[in-house]
């Protein structure tokens, strides 16, 4: 799988862009804030339906817009589709795939890709919820449909937690359709904890390898994790953590469901009074250790970001060989810059025979040089070829604010959503805030 052409309306600081891309690897260059980000950006969000930089869609509509289009050509094979997402204020977004209007969340059932940024480091040094938003995406890009057990089950955790709010504040009893809530937190629950915890053994051995690959030592890496509904039945009310993938459970659908609800029926007065839902893949966490000592708090800067290296590469592993579709697109941004010459070529040996690569930087020569690129020129929003070795063109452009020449940008007006036309469908699958 590739991506041919990105087309861009109104999106982040492009009024207009157009980005042929080749297959094999392409190289982004431009100085930080020239706009090269933004465009990995809009071609990952055709993969999950949300930018990796922010939690919600307006900061990537243009200031003064009131929508932003992305355009996309996608091949697979013999086969070319044209993806289109329209990002709207205020109203729902929309999506075509070959010029035919689909929900949002369908685009993703055309494109894979796995990208890795700066911004991933809060997987491995963060909170919870970057390691679960890391778990989601990785479901949605492993099984599509997944997009509407975690859109289901996001409903009824706003629902149920708004109604706990209500019985609190009100002083009340507690109200007969909270069971009717319970049924379908547990529902979607579970569908998500089994894809997690089957997303996590078969992980644990691509993770393994990728870290010995890039790092070259006898290091261990192990994924776990510590689910709320074990917590809660537990005498102590401490998490059971598994520190191992391999060693989670293997517990039927129906145990878990059991398990789940249980869980609930102890923490209810609880939650009621805080008016918070306690139990709930929202409230579980990916444990990740590094030679039996947990990543977070012990790893050093290099090693963190070797980690979540690694849980990327594991990732685009296990797409490659599960999709019929071919292999994910691999996206590094701003990734070389932060490591040293050998793990720069261990991370190019690791990608190389993808099918695409779309890497950017802010200087050429924090790539390796041994690399077949397609180079990019990215100055002032502007997007145009460049030759080897033009570093001092790009250093000068963004310098003295010079403009290269723009690729032209011409809608496609057969397969443009038409900013006249958009209407308010009721759909809020394409609304993902993350």
């Amino acid at each position: 799988m590739r991506v041919t052409h990105l087309s861009l309306g109104d999106f982040r600081n492009y009024a207009s862009a157009e980005l042929p891309l080749a297959a094999g690897p392409n190289l982004l260059v431009g100085q930080n804030g020239q706009g090269k980000t933004n465009l990995v950006e809009a071609i990952a969000y055709f993969a999950t339906l949300r930018s990796h930089r922010v939690t919600g869609d307006q900061a990537l509509i243009r200031a003064g817009s009131d929508s932003a289009v992305a355009r996309m050509g996608v091949r697979s094979g013999v086969r070319e589709v044209r993806l289109e997402l329209q990002l709207n204020q205020g109203r729902a977004n929309r999506a075509q795939v070959n010029g035919n209007s689909v929900r949002p969340r369908e685009i993703t059932r055309w494109f894979s890709a796995v990208a890795f940024a700066p911004e991933d480091l809060i997987i491995v040094r963060g909170e919870p919820s970057g390691r679960r938003r890391f778990l989601d995406d990785a479901l949605l890009a492993r099984h599509p449909v997944a997009s509407a057990a975690l859109a289901d089950y996001e409903k009824v955790v706003r629902q149920r937690t708004s109604l706990l709010k209500s019985t609190r504040s009100r002083g009340s009893t507690v109200p007969s359709t909270l069971s009717i809530w319970n049924d379908q937190l547990v529902e979607y629950g579970v569908q998500i904890m089994i894809a997690r915890r089957e997303l996590l053994r078969d992980l644990a051995g691509p993770l393994r390898d990728h870290y010995h690959a890039l790092v070259g030592s006898d290091h261990v890496p192990r994924l776990g994790m510590t689910e709320s509904v074990a917590a809660s039945l537990s005498e102590r009310g401490v998490s059971r953590e598994t520190p191992n993938a391999s060693e989670l459970p293997d517990v039927s659908r129906e145990t878990l469901a059991q398990e789940f609800h249980e869980a609930l029926r102890m923490v209810q007065a609880r939650e009621i009074d805080r008016g918070v839902t306690l139990v709930g893949p929202h409230r579980d966490d990916l444990v990740l250790s590094l030679n039996g000592l947990p990543v977070k708090g012990y790893a050093s800067h290099g090693e963190s970001w070797s980690f979540a290296l690694s849980l990327k590469l594991g990732l685009a592993e296990l797409l490659r060989a599960e999709s019929s579709a071919g292999d994910p697109v691999i996206i590094l941004d701003d990734v070389f810059a932060e490591l040293d010459a050998g793990r720069r070529a261990r991370l190019m040996s690791a990608v190389g025979d993808y099918e695409q690569v779309i890497v950017t930087a802010a200087v050429e020569s924090d790539v390796p040089d041994d690399v077949s690129w397609q180079r990019m020129r990215i100055s002032a929003g502007t997007v145009a070829p460049m030759e080897c070795g033009d570093d001092s063109a790009v250093d000068a452009a963004g310098a003295e604010g010079a403009a290269p020449p723009v690729v032209p940008t011409t809608p496609d007006p057969e397969t443009s959503v038409s900013r006249a036309e958009a209407r308010d469908d009721g759909s809020t699958e394409g609304d993902s805030g993350g």
